[in-house]
């Protein structure tokens, strides 16, 4: 049955019990496509997840592969799926039309982002007629209905924040205030970032929704770093360390990666995160490893 998010999550912190979720991206090929729907995916789905989430491509581009992935994902496989959605390349009355058509092929959750600039560089430009900030998509949302809205967050602060993180929290709490469900965040490799984080925005702004914490597990050493510093994450010494020892061994990598991230959760887990979302780049190998390990797969 495909159920809300929030509720999802409300269900399992009652039950004592993490949210462990998956996400994918729109394939660019029929072989990738293939592979995904035959191979990753059977192999992700025996490790239970709880739901998953498809992204939506720079400046919009995936939009109707996404569609059509998140409805065959809820209909072939009745799994619980959340549709990223952007405010790139959209007016308002062109993202309303996007909603209306998820909403009737099932679509019950979508993660709404403001999004890249086109190509991911270059300075960050509204659409006539459309969104400047994530925090009005939230609310467009919201007064639309039926749908549980999660939306981003930043441990480190995002990477375009020039007024550092405190500020990025700020505008964080104002799309949870503008009525956002549940946050997910940004990949990091220090679990004090996601507790300062979460702290701040419980004790200092009096916002409490669930907080999920998104995590990279690890398939080699230039692919890590590239990723980190495309998004703003850091890494710490001692990990970055341990990459460059391991060099361009990618099994090894993925090893260390598997043990990294298993043991990243089991630490957040115990500092009360209501669970996991793994960012797998549509692979299952080490996710699938990392749920034996916490013993839920």
């Amino acid at each position: 049955m495909i159920r809300h998010i929030h509720e999802i999550h409300r269900e399992n912190t009652e039950r004592g019990r993490p949210s462990y979720s998956i996400e994918f991206f729109p394939p660019k090929t029929e072989d990738g496509e293939r592979a995904l729907f035959e191979k990753t995916l059977p192999a992700l789905l025996a490790a239970r997840p709880d739901y998953c989430s498809v992204t939506y491509g720079a400046g919009g581009s995936t939009r109707e592969k996404t569609l059509g992935i998140v409805e065959r994902l809820q209909r072939d496989f009745d799994l619980t799926t959340m549709m990223h959605l952007t405010c790139v390349n959209a007016s308002k009355a062109e993202l309303g039309s996007v909603v209306q058509e998820a909403k009737a092929r099932g679509v019950k959750n979508i993660l709404a982002l403001r999004g890249d600039p086109p190509g991911g560089t270059g300075e960050w430009v509204a659409t006539e007629g459309g969104f400047h900030y994530s925090a009005e998509l939230v609310a467009y949302l919201r007064d639309l209905g039926g749908v549980s809205i999660g939306t981003a967050g930043f441990p480190e602060g995002h990477i375009a924040q020039t007024g550092g993180k405190l500020q990025d929290w700020r505008h964080l709490a104002d799309k949870i205030w503008q009525g956002a469900h549940f946050v997910v965040t940004q990949l990091f490799f220090n679990n004090d970032d996601y507790f300062t984080m979460r702290d701040h925005l419980s004790k200092t702004l009096g916002v409490d929704v669930p907080l999920i914490p998104g995590l990279l597990p690890v398939l080699s050493r230039n692919q890590t770093k590239k990723f980190t510093a495309m998004c703003g994450a850091s890494l710490p010494a001692s990990f970055v360390s341990r990459l460059d020892a391991l060099g361009d061994d990618d099994a090894a990598v993925t090893a260390f990666g598997i043990d990294y991230c298993t043991r990243q959760i089991q630490e957040l887990i115990r500092g009360g995160a209501p669970g996991v979302h793994f960012y797998t780049l549509n692979k299952a190998h080490s996710t699938v490893q990392i749920l034996e390990n916490l013993g839920h797969a």
